[in-house]
Formats: structure tokens, C-alpha cells, sequence
């Protein structure tokens, strides 16, 4: 067995778990490459690392069985941009915060070990969503595993989004912004912005504007079959598209046209990871006396 390991920066407190992570995979006789300059902050935190070789790109994680991701939900979402169209299943480490992708925490990680050596995990697939634009480049990715973004550039003035489904004009949108999201993003920026939480498999696209003007614009559910167009007009003419955490730079006159991806992403939950109980743990449902 092949496996990527894949991160972040870490505090201190993390870094014996990491070195456990390491050792248990080790221990097992796993093959282990570790993204080069996560391998370089291994050094710094780690006093004893063996020597593992490391990649650089994409291209040289394509023959691995997993992908561990160590860090929050962030990094969880920058792995999408190594497993590409490949749908290598990935496994998060939470050394972050809230972790809604990132499931695994730090105290589960020698038995997270042994359910990817053993076979007994399940697969989560989750959608993307892709984007294009006439004469504009998404840097070779234009994918997104939680959701898009267009805000003014600026960020000093709100933005009027017209937007349309299968070329039907739908609404414009008078708001700083506008997500579109999948199931996946619902529960991100989506959901401060006051989008509802969806189902994983739904087969959903969710529009929901960003502190809209027009105070009776709310969050729209749609099947992810349908294509979304979006052109944004504004006083400065000069936009911000963001894929997850990626950051683009868009002339007005470009419209936006969102499809759903030909690919999917494959998330690894351990035996008694749903979905449920993730949202119930980390949104304290039902933490009330009266259950």
C-alpha cells in the first residue's frame, strides 16, 4: 500500500500525534511519500524522522492507494488539486479547527491506520463543481470542492449579479457577493452567509448571496444538472473569483458559466462517521437537557 501524506503547519501539541501517524504507517510496511515542503516543516517539529522520499507535484502522487491529509478543513480542500480527476480517496487529520472534512481526530489515528491497512473504512463521494469563462484561465483547475465565489475585487462596494439557469434569467443578485456551492460547501461559507445544510449526495448547486441589498433575495437549491450563468456588473468593473481557497482576478464583460464536474472526490469516514453524526458533534445539536 502507497500513501501521500499531505499538510499544514502545526502547533507544537500536534506534532508527537504526527510523529505517531508516521511511525503507525511505517510500522505497518507502507510505502510513504510526503509532500516536499510539508517534509521540510517535518524536520523542524520532529527530533527523530526516518528518511522518507517526498514529491512536488500532482504528477508524482498519481500511483498512491491514499491520501492522508493532516490539518483543517483548508488543506482537506487543497488535496482536490493533487487528486485531480483521479479520485484517490482522502483521509483527514484534524489538527485544525471546526472540521467538517477533516473527521479524523488526533486520538483516532492509530485506529484510522488500521481501518485503511485492513479495508474496513467507507467511501464518502462528494461533487465539485466546475467553472469556465471565455478567454479566462482557472490556473488548470477550475474545480471547486466546496464552492465559487465572486466579490468585488475591491472589496468596497457591493456588486449586482445577473444569473441565470439553463439560460434563463433567474434573479439578479444587489449583495457583496454571491456562492455558489455544493453539498459539500453547505456547511462553509454558505452556511454563514445563511445557506441551509444539504445532504452530501444530494445533487445540489446552492445560490446564496453574500449580505444581500435586497432584503427578500434568499439561499436557492437547485439539481446540479442544471448550468448556472453568472455575469457581475459593478462600479469599479473589476471581480474576485475564488475557488475554495484559490483567488482570481476577473475583468467585467466575462460571464461565469458553472457545470457540475465529470469527476468526483472520494472522502474517507471511519465506521461510525456519518454525516449526521458529524453535524450533530461539531454544530452541538441537540446538546440540550431536554435529550
Amino acid at each position: 500500500m502507497k500513501v501521500a501524506l499531505f499538510g499544514k503547519r502545526f502547533d507544537d501539541d500536534f506534532a508527537s500525534h504526527v510523529q505517531r501517524l508516521i511511525s503507525s504507517l511505517l510500522d505497518r510496511g507502507v510505502n510513504l511519500v510526503v509532500d516536499g515542503r510539508f517534509l521540510k516543516f517535518l524536520h523542524t517539529k520532529i527530533g527523530h524522522l526516518p528518511e522518507i522520499p517526498d514529491y512536488q507535484s500532482f504528477n508524482e502522487v498519481k500511483d498512491v492507494d491514499f491520501i492522508i491529509s493532516i490539518g483543517g478543513d483548508g488543506t482537506l480542500l487543497e488535496t482536490a488539486t493533487l487528486v485531480r480527476e483521479r479520485e484517490i480517496p482522502v483521509l483527514g487529520i484534524n489538527t485544525g479547527r471546526l472540521g467538517f472534512l477533516s473527521l479524523v481526530d488526533v486520538d483516532m489515528i492509530e485506529q484510522a491506520v488500521e481501518a485503511l491497512h485492513s479495508g474496513r473504512f467507507a467511501i464518502d463521494k462528494r461533487t465539485l463543481l466546475q467553472v469556465s469563462s471565455e478567454g479566462f484561465h482557472f490556473g488548470g483547475f477550475p474545480f471547486a470542492l466546496n464552492e465559487l465565489t465572486v466579490i468585488n475585487s475591491r472589496r468596497n462596494s457591493m456588486i449586482a449579479v445577473h444569473t441565470y439557469v439553463n439560460d434563463e434569467y433567474m434573479n439578479t443578485y444587489w449583495a457583496d457577493g454571491l456562492v455558489v456551492a455544493t453539498p459539500t460547501g453547505s456547511t462553509a461559507y454558505s452556511l454563514s452567509c445563511g445557506g441551509p445544510i444539504v445532504m452530501p449526495d444530494s445533487g445540489n448547486f446552492l445560490i446564496t448571496p453574500i449580505a444581500p441589498h435586497n432584503l427578500n433575495a434568499r439561499p436557492f437549491v437547485l439539481p446540479d444538472r442544471y448550468r448556472i450563468t453568472l455575469k457581475p456588473e459593478g462600479r469599479d468593473n473589476s471581480f474576485q473569483v475564488n475557488l475554495d481557497s484559490r483567488s482570481f482576478n476577473l475583468d467585467g464583460g466575462h460571464k461565469l458559466e458553472i457545470t457540475l464536474a465529470p469527476f468526483g472526490f472520494n472522502l474517507v469516514n471511519l465506521h461510525g462517521q456519518t454525516f449526521f453524526t458529524t453535524i450533530r458533534n461539531k454544530l452541538g445539536w441537540g446538546l440540550d437537557k431536554r435529550n
